[in-house]
């Protein structure tokens, strides 16, 4: 025959209705710590995939040297026209847009760097008007769209060239010609 409940010639009693079916249910006090553990668990499983994979998720392209909304991932050693930005880079930054680049950086090789890339002719004295000009004194200068990172300080001292490359340097406070050392540049360039 089918189960219908403790044996009654073993000693049980027979239970009603209501307490078969809750025998088998979790009391509510039971049911919420048991929800509680499940919640943990879950909460550990979910922070350590985030800390096992932290380096990624912050950093637009993988790279934590691009801007929010960079479009194209720059290389580890940047080239502006074949030149490398100088070998002492240190808070490096850029973003990408439109087949261009921003780049942001603190050297204290800023004046090698100037010349090698040919932005600076060689023997040519770095403030000289005819590959520059001066910027205003005063408040920050103000970063390209989207290029994140401090901001020049100024004075700042602004160089073109003819191929595309625009770079903004900081030049010291105290001397009119000298940079600051280590002092911060912005090169914008266009990619390819």
């Amino acid at each position: 025959m089918g189960d219908s409940g403790p044996d009654i010639r073993q000693g049980g009693a027979a239970l009603p209705v209501e307490g078969r079916r809750a025998r088998g249910r979790l009391r509510p006090g039971r049911r919420a710590a048991a929800l509680g553990i499940g919640a943990l668990a879950l909460a550990g499983c979910a922070s350590g995939a985030v800390w096992l994979f932290r380096d990624d998720l912050p950093h637009p392209l993988g790279d934590e040297r691009a801007c929010a909304g960079s479009e194209q991932r720059l290389p580890d050693r940047i080239l502006v026209h074949g030149t490398p930005i100088p070998s002492d880079a240190a808070d490096v930054h850029y973003f990408t847009r439109n087949g261009r680049a921003a780049v942001s950086f603190r050297s204290g090789l800023l004046p090698d760097y100037l010349r090698d890339a040919g932005i600076v002719p060689a023997g040519a004295d770095l403030f000289d008007e005819r590959h520059g000009s001066v910027g205003v004194a005063g408040e920050p200068h103000k970063l390209p769209d989207g290029l994140c990172g401090p901001a020049l300080q100024s004075p700042v001292w602004y160089y073109h060239s003819v191929d595309g490359v625009r770079v903004t340097v900081e030049r010291s406070p105290l001397y009119g010609d000298a940079l600051r050392f280590p002092a911060r540049a912005v090169v914008t360039y266009p990619l390819g």
